[in-house]
This record gives C-alpha cells, structure tokens and sequence, in this order.
C-alpha cells in the first residue's frame, strides 16, 4: 500500500487531479481509497456522481463511539472507496479536528485492513497548515507528498508555507505547471530539488 497526501492551496485543483488520478489507477484494476481531508467535504463528489459522502466529523458527533466504519465508506466510481472529514461550523471550532477525527476513526476501526487499498489518496486543504491539516504529514500517514500549485503569488504563498511547515517531511516530490528555478521556495530549500525535463515538474 502506497499512500499519497496532495496538499495546495484552496481552488488550485487538488480535488479534480486526486479524483482523475483515483480514477485512472481504478481504471488499472488497482483499489484505491480517497480521503477527503477538507471542511467542505467535496473532495470525491466527483467520483459519486455528485451525491456527497457524510463527513466523518459529523457522524462521529452525531453517533460517537457507536459509530461504525460502513457508516463512513462509501463507494464510487470504479469501486473507488470514498471517505471525506469534513469539519465544523463555520466560524465554530477546528477545521483541522475533522481531519484528525478521521484519520484517527478508520485507523481504529481497522479501515486499511478491511479494504485492503493498494493506494490511499488523502486530498488536503493547504491554505492553513495548523496540526489537523498537517496530520496526514507529521503522522505518518502518507509515504508521499504532492504539492499542487501555479505561478500566482497566493498559491506559492500556499505551497511555500506546506513546505515549511515540516521540511523534513518535504522529500518526495513538486508538481506545477509553471515552476522557474528562481522561485522563493527553492532558494529557501536549497539542493531539495533538481529540475527535470518534463517542464514544469520538479522532483527530488
């Protein structure tokens, strides 16, 4: 089992690249799991063919220990297995909790040796990088890490602060379509990354 977490700013496009690349890898007979780690909880609407998945925040506050993990999986396209956090009210608590609550419920609930994935997606809000959103990072729970940016300035703002948030979980890899080797994040990170010639995407 692999498992990816994509972080960027929010409206870059992280949910509709996770949602085409969970797709493709279903499409290759592989099961993946896509875990929506955002308060909106739209991450796999797509693959659900616009029915949305109850937010596993919600249903923790609703049912708390009596929750169950079918309460939270739903399936979609492809056999894709779909899971979103979700969070608080807006303006009311931690939107990071959603993330943690469910990352900490399917861990219990024994959700990867259930479902046996081959490939986890974890599709992560980058705009604020407190605890909750950094979890799949700084837990441990993802092997990989994506950033999905562009060349506007708020993006890389973004991207910029993912990185520094944890530099020692920023290893893997740099995804954007328009990245120069004078970028800020770079000369801040020196020698992390080295330009390959598929123009744009930066790997370690």
């Amino acid at each position: 089992m692999i498992r990816i977490a994509v972080y960027g700013k929010g409206g870059i496009g992280k949910s509709t690249t996770v949602s085409n690349v969970a797709a493709a890898l279903a499409e290759m007979g592989l099961k993946v799991m896509q875990i929506g780690c955002d308060p909106k909880a739209d991450s796999t609407i797509l693959l659900r063919h616009g029915e949305t998945v109850p937010a596993v925040l919600d249903l923790y506050n609703e049912k708390k220990q009596a929750l169950q993990l079918e309460d939270m999986i739903r399936i979609g396209y492809n056999g894709v297995i779909c899971v979103e956090a979700g969070g608080p009210t807006p303006g009311l608590g931690c939107a990071g909790r959603g993330i943690i609550t469910a990352l900490e419920k399917l861990k219990e609930l024994g959700a990867y040796d259930v479902y046996k994935p081959d490939v986890v997606l974890y599709d992560v809000l980058g705009d604020v990088v407190c605890g909750g959103f950094s979890m799949p990072m700084r837990g441990g729970y993802a092997d990989k890490i994506f950033i999905i940016t562009s060349g506007e300035n708020m993006a890389i703002h973004a991207a910029a602060n993912i990185a520094m948030a944890d530099k020692k979980y920023f290893y893997h890899s740099f995804v954007s379509p328009c990245f120069a080797p004078e970028c800020p994040i770079l000369q801040g990170f020196p020698g992390i990354c080295e330009m390959c010639d598929l123009g744009g995407i930066l790997a370690k």
